[in-house]
């Protein structure tokens, strides 16, 4: 093989090299080129549903430390609201109210406050990603602080205040429940999901050998 011969055969390798890296950067960008161009609720309707647990439990908590400062049942706040499955027998201020204290009851109107926080995540974080997306973090208070206040006033004074007496013959958590525990349990819970936002953005994957266009 003379010299200009290897010459064409080393010039069609480099070609052959340059076709091949060309091939996998493109079968690269393909794989990896599909993300949400408009607001993703199905992401964020996700990421709201975990968001949610992370505020009841938050305000749970909350509701914990205070019932406890002021001698009441760690879990008064459960107590009331176990009348709204329960019904009279579940009214921490009746006689059979020991009852209550039945480690397996309350652990079970735990877990039902929680999972109506994950519920409720869904519409409010989508909502707070909607409205703030571009938003800064003092905005983004006062717009959680808004909704939490709406989801309260409509949860105590529509929804319980009318559906409570007419399945079970009693308004226990409007009236057991002071109007501003009731704020102030909801409040925690929008402020939560405030600063556990970051968590539920979106970011498009990038692979590693990626570059942004």
């Amino acid at each position: 093989m003379d010299a200009s011969e290897r010459q064409k055969k080393l010039e069609e390798v480099s070609q052959l090299r340059a076709r091949l890296a060309e091939l996998e950067h493109e079968l690269q960008s393909t794989a990896s080129s599909w993300q949400a161009r408009d607001f993703y609720l199905t992401y964020y309707a996700t990421a709201g549903f975990f968001l949610g647990m992370l505020g009841a439990i938050a305000s749970l908590l909350a509701n914990v430390v205070g019932s406890t400062l002021i001698g009441q049942h760690p879990l008064r706040l459960i107590q009331v609201y176990l009348t709204f499955p329960l019904g009279e027998q579940a009214n921490p201020l009746n006689a059979p109210a020991a009852q209550m204290d039945q480690g397996l009851t309350l652990a079970l109107g735990c877990c039902l406050y929680i999972g109506t926080g994950m519920l409720l995540g869904v519409p409010f974080y989508v909502l707070l990603v909607w409205f703030t997306d571009k938003a800064g973090l003092a905005q983004r208070f006062t717009v959680a602080s808004l909704l939490a206040i709406s989801m309260w006033l409509v949860h105590f004074y529509v929804i319980l205040n009318f559906v409570q007496p007419a399945l079970f013959g009693g308004n226990w958590i409007v009236e057991q429940i002071p109007w501003w525990v009731g704020a102030l349990t909801h409040l925690i819970y929008g402020w939560t999901l405030v600063l556990a936002y970051p968590l539920g953005l979106y970011v498009p994957y990038r692979r590693p050998t990626e570059v942004p266009a």
